[in-house]
């Protein structure tokens, strides 16, 4: 197991055909071989956990990764009063090129993992 950065991109939407570069996250996540999420290792240190968005035309945006019953919320300020986005657990592996949905800002948009 290592805390691994893996960062997401926009899929194509019909406002992003191509997808988007500029439309990102990068977290931090104590992964296995396999693309799992160590929880063990999640649970010893949870604040290692963090999230990094990329908007065009606004700031980037850091916080923490906290596992919740849902899926990965992630925060951007202390305390957790701004909880903006959640990876849902239905992602249960991290693989190159895999999509995952993510719930933002009212929207359900899905990311790819590209690395």
């Amino acid at each position: 197991m290592a805390w691994t950065n893996v960062r997401l991109e926009l899929c194509p939407t019909p406002d992003h055909p191509g997808g988007s570069v500029s439309r990102a996250y990068l977290l931090r996540l104590p992964l296995d071989d396999h693309g799992v999420v160590d929880i063990e290792a999640y649970d010893a240190m949870p604040v290692y956990a963090s999230v990094r968005r990329y908007w065009p035309q606004e700031p980037d945006r850091a916080g923490r990764a906290i596992r919740t019953s849902r899926g990965w919320l992630f925060s951007y300020t202390l305390p957790d009063s701004d909880r903006e986005a959640i990876l849902h657990r239905q992602c249960p592996h991290f693989r190159l090129g895999a999509q995952v949905p993510i719930h933002d800002d009212g929207q359900m948009l899905m990311f790819r993992i590209m690395g």
